[in-house]
């Protein structure tokens, strides 16, 4: 791997060379602003004042690179308590209303979530930099307000795909028992964009950057693993699939029986384990 000390630029940073937060409701797409507003909506209607602290939106759509009929909607609530089964229960509906009510989105994700869970010490540069820089505020007061300020360290990246090890069991065990090409794109399309975002923090440290572009991210990592034209073309196929998902056995077979387990010897020589948990 090749070091690099060039200027990082802007590289989705502030002027004191900390993580930029990269969405804004500003930047939401005209033919998303009635799912955001719907899912604000449905959002209060599930949760009262007493059970929700405040909720997120992040990915393409506040980042304002939403594609109709392409990308997805992703959420994240802040409960004042630990989640329920009641509360999944009522996420996994409103995911599914929320899917079926709008063509311009393909599938709804929704995360749950204590609030102090994600103001943790444990999860300080896990799901707290999640929070503080991919999560764009939606409803109730911000939880970032109680996080510090991110720098591209190899602590942060530790901490945040340090443990993608873990993920290969059940990859593979997906990818097995899939018996339709819905649940092979979707393991797809789930487990490319896990191992770009890895082979991104794996070297975020020496580019000193962040960015949640998807083939950025893969040139980014083909930059510090030039001796490695293999892996990089296989980081430009996961970049791809993560924004195109594919059915295709062979493609699975090369994101998670070969780059994955790779990736994921190499993130642990590079940067260590990320710190367990209970």
């Amino acid at each position: 791997m090749n070091d690099d000390s060039g200027d990082s630029g802007s590289r989705g940073l502030n002027h004191d060379g900390t993580i930029r937060r990269e969405g804004s409701l500003s930047r939401v797409p005209a033919p998303f602003a009635p799912v955001v507003a719907a899912a604000r909506s449905r959002i209060t209607e599930a949760f009262d004042g007493t059970r929700l602290h405040s909720a997120y939106i992040y990915g393409s759509i506040p980042r304002g690179t939403a594609l109709p009929g392409v990308s997805d909607l992703d959420l994240l609530l802040a409960l004042h308590s630990a989640p329920t089964a009641a509360d999944e229960a009522a996420v996994r509906a409103m995911e599914a209303d929320l899917n079926a009510s709008f063509g311009q989105i393909d599938g709804v994700g929704i995360l749950l979530s204590a609030a102090a869970t994600l103001t943790s010490e444990l999860e300080r540069h896990d799901l707290g930099f999640f929070l503080a820089c991919l999560c764009t505020p939606l409803l109730g007061d911000d939880l970032a307000e109680q996080l510090p300020h991110y720098r591209p360290t190899p602590l942060l990246a530790r901490e945040t795909n340090g443990d993608l090890v873990l993920s290969l069991p059940r990859w593979r065990r997906r990818a097995a028992e899939a018996a339709t090409d819905a649940e092979r794109r979707s393991l797809s399309r789930g487990a490319a964009r896990r191992i770009v975002r890895s082979g991104f923090t794996l070297v975020m440290p020496q580019w000193r950057g962040w960015t949640s572009d998807l083939a950025e991210s893969a040139e980014v990592f083909a930059r510090y693993y030039p001796d490695h034209p293999e892996r990089i073309e296989q980081m430009r196929l996961a970049a791809h699939t993560g924004r195109n998902p594919s059915a295709d056995p062979a493609v699975l077979a090369t994101l998670i029986e070969d780059l994955a387990p790779w990736l994921a010897a190499e993130y642990l020589a590079v940067h260590g384990e990320k710190a367990p948990r209970p």
